[in-house]
């Protein structure tokens, strides 16, 4: 079966009204896209933000008379809205979907792969994540930095903290890696659902791995209580967290933070100051890697 898609861009203080508009002319379904390679930094807690350029996408069944259609999203709104009308083959959308994703390697012995792939190196280590979890799934430089600083270290029976732990993925490679015990605390309910169905596929006990919210930290976390800390967040939060953050270090613990740029690195660094001293570890583009560990004093 074949589909029509109408393809619209427009500013987004239209979405709403052209969304509503393809839905009363019958679209089976709506998708917005970035019209203008603009990033969408991770939005708070019930925030949906939107790119200042979108593309409205709009599919109808192929009975839809795309002439009539044309002319009729044309006459209803006016420029700077553009509108554009294709015929899309019937394809087996998961596939689709799946060939974006393949296994990737993040050092000798550590891969992360889809859910329905099979690890390329069985002896390694590897996560299976599945990447329709929007919450982190290795390709994002900061959580690949993160990754291959971990991969460096020795975790072995470690208590270790990810701090925003979205999908889970960095805590479930230190548990991999030998850490003992993890702790994820994240603000979002969706992303500790994330991470607890991530962790079942990679067959990791609820006895070693625990997500909870900030409400909870009290009952999970005390005062030196982790040998590493990670935190990707973004560089506001680092910085209003570092006092908590250094607080759950033991002495000696690693802190490795991401989710923040080159230029914002002097700020951050600040505020862990005299306890932690962070040096940039890595850097891909803008986005930067630290780490540090804290004063045995």
């Amino acid at each position: 079966m074949a589909w029509i898609q109408v393809r619209a861009r427009a500013p987004k203080d239209l979405h709403e009204l052209i969304e509503d508009h393809l839905l009363e002319l019958g679209a089976v379904s709506i998708t917005f896209q970035d019209g203008a390679d603009q990033p969408v930094l991770e939005p708070g807690v019930g925030e949906t933000p939107l790119w200042d350029n979108l593309v409205i996408l709009g599919l109808f069944t192929a009975d839809t008379p795309s002439e009539s259609l044309r002319s009729h999203l044309k006459e209803r709104f006016a420029a700077p809205c553009q509108f554009d009308i294709e015929i899309l083959e019937d394809r087996v959308w998961e596939r689709e979907w799946e060939q974006h994703y393949q296994p990737i390697q993040f050092s000798d012995n550590l891969w992360i792969c889809p859910s329905w792939c099979t690890p390329p190196d069985p002896s390694a280590i590897n996560l299976l994540l599945d990447p329709g979890l929007a919450f982190g799934t290795g390709t994002h430089p900061s959580t690949a930095m993160c990754l291959k600083q971990l991969a460096k270290q020795d975790l072995k029976d470690q208590m270790t903290i990810d701090y925003g732990c979205g999908s889970g993925i960095l805590g479930i490679a230190m548990l991999k890696m030998g850490a003992s015990r993890f702790v994820g605390v994240d603000n979002d309910p969706q992303a500790l659902v994330a991470t607890t169905d991530n962790a079942q596929r990679n067959s990791i006990s609820t006895e070693d791995f625990v997500v909870i919210e900030p409400t909870h930290e009290a009952h999970h976390l005390a005062p030196a209580c982790a040998d590493t800390l990670v935190a990707n967040i973004l560089a506001e939060p680092l910085m209003m967290l570092a006092p908590k953050l250094v607080e759950f270090l033991k002495p000696g613990g690693l802190l490795v933070l991401a989710g923040l740029i080159e230029s914002q690195v002097a700020a951050v660094r600040e505020h862990y100051l005299p306890e932690i001293e962070l040096h940039i570890a890595e850097q891909t583009d803008e986005w930067v890697c630290l780490v540090g560990h804290k004063n045995k004093n």
